[in-house]
């Protein structure tokens, strides 16, 4: 397979300044780069002398890093790209420690059974946590990862973009999802976005014409640039395939639009708006960080939150309690979540870029593993953290879901 630079993914950081007491490795550290939050001088250090900069692989490579540039890269983004931080909340939401031993339940996969102790051993998994009524019932960290472990969610990110856009809506900067996108970027005007509204792009469904294919080189994912006004360019300039709303395409580019369409309309940083609306009052634990298209850029629409396992678990039971915070203050519309998690018109597996399980839940899901999976009737919420040997797989995806089922079954 053709390899490409996946500068769509990660872009070069702002340098930085570094400690004086360790100036050998700064200067290794310097040719990779550095973003982060204001830290003092011991953080410094800690942060100069950081294992995991021998194995930091180049960011336009990330789809096919080495299994220890995953490991590496995946829990340092910020020392790998440029990104924008999202500070934690003084009240952290309270997750109570009730541990059960699953790690002998069973799972199939093609009529062979499996333990999800044989899934966290041989499927490349950096964390799996249970939790059920607010309470952690299973958590599980490998490849070196421990509960303080920020962790890139790769396409996660979509959901969490979802679920802004009921903010957004319920603060008066966007009427509905019926309106227009290119009425909030018009640089999107003139093409196969006319027409398109914000409910088409989030269901995946705006009938431009895109192509996907990792391995052709040629393909639009291959080939859209990295910085955010050339790539409105580049989306504003694809025909159109479908009739809105009629057939489900899944479209990276489309979604990073999605971003800056919501960029626009609040005017504001998607890292910042997080912060405010969901991150700090609902009560996430750990500061995160969010991948931006360039240095001082936007956030990418459609990838790359890095945060701790249990603060994707907060974003769940948040999703799950219907965009509420826990003093009654409601950040998403009544009917929010409910909508986002409904079939669109185009594909009845999706929804506002959230795939929804044919059962009972629905999931934010990520390249290489990662997964956000909430099941509303059962007050549960699963998380992995994970670096699969490639960005998709049938069979890798089978076992997830399979164990994810059975775990959720376990708890019950």
């Amino acid at each position: 397979m053709t390899r490409m630079k996946a500068d769509w993914i990660l872009t070069a950081p702002a340098r930085c300044r570094w400690s004086a007491v360790a100036v050998v490795t700064a200067i290794v550290l310097a040719l990779l780069g550095c973003a982060g939050p204001a830290v003092d001088t011991a953080s410094e250090a800690a942060e100069a002398v950081n294992p995991d900069a021998e194995n930091f692989g180049e960011r336009g490579e990330i789809l096919f890093w080495t299994p220890e540039q995953q490991v590496a890269g995946y829990r340092n983004i910020d020392q790998i790209s440029e990104t924008r931080w999202i500070r934690a909340s003084d009240g952290p939401y309270p997750l109570a420690s009730a541990p059960r031993d699953l790690s002998s339940v069973t799972y199939e996969v093609e009529g062979e059974t499996f333990t999800v102790e044989d899934y966290i051993r041989d499927r490349r998994i950096a964390g799996l946590l249970v939790v059920k009524d607010d309470e952690i019932v299973f958590e599980r960290y490998g490849l070196g990862n421990d509960e303080n472990s920020r962790w890139i969610s790769f396409s996660i990110a979509k959901s969490v973009v979802s679920m802004l856009y009921g903010a957004a809506i319920v603060d008066g900067y966007i009427g509905s999802v019926d309106e227009p996108v290119t009425k909030y970027l018009p640089l999107l005007a003139g093409g196969g976005y006319d027409g398109v509204s914000i409910r088409n792009v989030l269901q995946m469904a705006s009938g431009v014409q895109w192509n996907e294919d990792y391995a052709d080189p040629e393909s639009d994912v291959a080939t859209l640039p990295s910085p955010l006004v050339e790539q409105a360019r580049y989306m504003a300039a694809l025909e159109r395939e479908h009739r809105p709303g009629e057939v489900f395409n899944y479209n990276t580019g489309e979604t990073n639009m999605a971003g800056a369409v919501l960029r626009a309309a609040i005017g504001n940083n998607l890292s910042t708006y997080l912060e405010h609306k969901i991150w700090g009052p609902f009560g996430m634990e750990a500061d995160a960080n969010w991948v931006t298209h360039e240095p001082g850029g936007g956030e990418l629409g459609g990838c790359c939150i890095s945060a701790t396992l249990r603060d994707y678990a907060r974003i769940g039971i948040f999703a799950m309690n219907g965009g509420v915070l826990r003093d009654g203050a409601r950040v998403l519309p009544e009917a929010w979540m409910a909508d986002s998690t409904s079939p669109g018109a185009g594909y009845d597996g999706y929804g506002y870029l959230w795939w929804l399980d044919q059962g009972e839940g629905y999931a934010g899901r990520g390249i290489f593993g990662q997964m956000l999976w909430i099941n509303p009737a059962a007050n549960t919420v699963i998380v992995t953290h994970s670096a699969w040997p490639d960005a998709t797989s049938r069979e890798w995806s089978r076992h997830r879901s399979a164990v994810v089922a059975a775990l959720a079954d376990a708890v019950r």
